[in-house]
């Protein structure tokens, strides 16, 4: 676990890099709803689409099961998503991006998300197209504070 610096607020803000598997994971000071609404409100400034929003653990409370607070924003740009696509076919996989947004055991929320560096080892992503998939952390960093 290491602490970053919210760069608007120089504010301490915790994160988490599994590079293994790619993931970053950022705590939050919201709510779980908190969180998805601040993501969703941001992704729609930056003129972002949201595809569709699994509220996993609503889902599970449905079928008599009992999870964490746990939702999954899909969202992205066919404007920027398509010519990465083209040139790393593979890429659609992992496309349109992510963002899960889920309560630990503790209480405390966190963002996760695939790492552009991951999705470029992963995909075979050129160097000149990864501006296209990389504005997510900023994006989350803006929601959690």
């Amino acid at each position: 676990m290491k602490t970053g610096v919210s760069p608007k607020y120089n504010a301490p803000r915790e994160e988490r890099v599994m590079e293994a598997s790619g993931l970053m994971q950022v705590a939050s000071r919201h709510t779980v709803e908190e969180t998805v609404e601040r993501l969703e409100s941001i992704f729609a400034e930056r003129g972002l689409q949201i595809f569709a929003l699994v509220d996993h653990s609503g889902e599970a409370a449905k079928v008599g099961l009992k999870m964490q607070p746990t939702k999954l924003l899909i969202f992205g740009s066919p404007k920027g998503g398509t010519p990465v696509m083209v040139a790393a076919p593979t890429i659609a996989i992992d496309l349109p991006l992510k963002t899960l947004v889920a309560e630990d055991e503790n209480g405390k929320v966190w963002v996760s998300y695939n790492t552009p560096e991951y999705l470029q080892r992963r995909h075979n992503v050129p160097d000149d197209l990864v501006k296209n998939i990389a504005g997510v952390g900023a994006l989350v960093a803006k929601a959690v504070e």
